[in-house]
């Protein structure tokens, strides 16, 4: 089978699994969550060598270069070589600072409801 030449972008940024599936992909595409050279990308745009995506997701806005074609879906590992993701430093650094304060795992001082202490106190029970 020749190597591919070009490729449906829609079908290309599902089978490097940025998209869970191919119709996410291209409601994506079609709601301008895609861009080539800043304007908007059809699903039905051609795929070649060397291009370059902004893609944003629900996760991250990506900026990737194509260096592989897909023509199916993949693992993931083989799936990272066949695009270079040139994400902005400040965008993966954004990322970073947000899961760090998002997921603490503990509830902060005084959002939220009160501790059973602080009801008794608002409440004036110890008072007589």
């Amino acid at each position: 089978m020749p190597p591919l030449e070009k490729l449906r972008l829609d079908k290309y940024l599902w089978a490097i699994r940025l998209f869970k599936t191919r119709s996410l992909a291209t409601a994506a595409c079609d709601s301008g969550k895609v861009k080539f050279n800043g304007l908007q990308a059809k699903p039905s745009r051609r795929v070649s060598l060397g291009d370059e995506y902004e893609i944003k997701t629900e996760a991250k806005r990506w900026r990737i270069k194509v260096t592989g074609l897909l023509e199916k879906r993949v693992a993931s590992p083989e799936a990272l070589k066949n695009y270079i993701d040139i994400t902005p430093e400040e965008e993966v650094q954004r990322l970073t600072f947000q899961a760090s304060s998002f997921h603490t795992g503990k509830r902060q001082s005084k959002i939220g409801r009160p501790t059973k202490k602080e009801r008794r106190d608002m409440e004036g029970y110890w008072e007589e």
